[in-house]
C-alpha cells in the first residue's frame, strides 16, 4: 500500500510517521512537500503533528490554505483515506475536512503523557483491526488539544458513530481526570460523515514498538491497509 506524509514547515513528527509505516508496518511510504500538488499516487495520507507555521494566527489555520491541501481536499472528495494526528487533526479541522475545532487545553498548559483511549466505533477503515471498547494506551503531547462542537452537531456525530475515540480510564471509564485537556465528551478522534477522514489528538506514530513504550496504535496501521485490500 501507497502512503503519503505531508511534511508541513514546523512538522516534528512527519519522520516518526514515516519511519512507523515503513519500517515497522513495512508499507511503502512517501514524504510529501506541502508547496507539492501531485500526491504520488498514495493510497492513504497522514498529516502528522507538529507546530505548522509556528502556530502562528491558529493551530493549523495557516497550514489549511497551502497548496497540497487542494490535493488533500480532491482525494478525501473522492474517497481516499487521510489521517491527521494532532496538528495533522487541527489542519483537518481548520479545513473543514472534520467537523468541530480544538482549542486551548482547560490547564492551559502543554501536556506530554501516555493516555488511554476507547474504540468506540470499530466499524470503520481506521479501527477495523480494533475490537468495539477496545481500551488503547496512547502519547499525547498538545497545548491545544480540546475538542469543541455546537452541542446539536455533536449529538448527531454520536448518533452517526462519528465518535471514534474517547478518553477514558485504564479500566475503560469515562471520568472527568481521565480527559486531559477538557474535550467535550471526552472526545480524543472523530471521523467525517463519509468515514474516510479521520483526526485523532494522541500520536498513533509513537506506539508501535513496544520497546519504546507499546504498540496498541498498530490497530490504526493494519485497520487501514486491510481496508485497502
Amino acid at each position: 500500500m501507497k502512503w503519503g506524509v505531508i511534511r508541513f514547515p514546523g512538522s516534528l513528527d512527519d519522520r516518526d510517521a514515516l519511519y512507523a509505516i515503513s519500517e515497522v508496518m513495512g508499507q511503502d511510504a512517501t514524504m510529501l512537500w506541502h508547496k507539492d500538488e501531485s500526491l504520488e499516487g498514495a493510497e492513504c495520507l497522514f498529516l502528522p503533528g507538529g507546530f505548522s507555521y509556528g502556530d502562528y494566527l491558529r493551530t493549523g489555520a495557516i497550514a489549511r490554505f497551502s497548496p497540497i491541501m487542494k490535493s488533500v481536499a480532491r482525494f478525501a472528495a473522492d474517497g481516499g483515506l487521510v489521517i491527521g494526528t494532532c496538528n495533522g487533526s487541527q489542519i483537518l479541522c481548520e479545513a473543514h475536512l472534520l467537523p468541530g475545532a480544538l482549542t486551548r487545553n482547560r490547564s492551559l498548559s502543554f501536556i506530554c503523557e501516555r493516555v488511554h483511549v476507547r474504540v468506540e466505533n470499530a466499524n470503520t477503515a481506521f479501527t477495523r483491526a480494533a475490537h468495539q471498547g477496545q481500551v488503547l494506551r496512547l502519547p499525547i503531547k498538545h497545548g491545544e488539544g480540546c475538542y469543541v462542537a455546537p452541542d446539536d452537531e455533536l449529538r448527531q456525530m454520536e448518533e452517526r458513530g462519528q465518535v471514534i475515540l474517547r478518553y477514558v480510564d485504564a479500566e475503560g471509564r469515562e471520568t472527568d481526570d481521565a480527559n486531559p485537556n477538557g474535550s467535550m465528551r471526552a472526545i480524543a478522534g472523530v471521523a467525517n460523515e463519509r468515514f474516510n477522514v479521520f483526526g485523532l489528538m494522541p500520536h498513533p506514530e509513537h506506539a508501535v514498538e513496544k520497546m519504546l513504550g507499546g504498540d496498541d496504535a498498530r490497530v490504526f496501521f493494519q485497520s487501514i491497509v486491510e481496508s485497502a485490500r
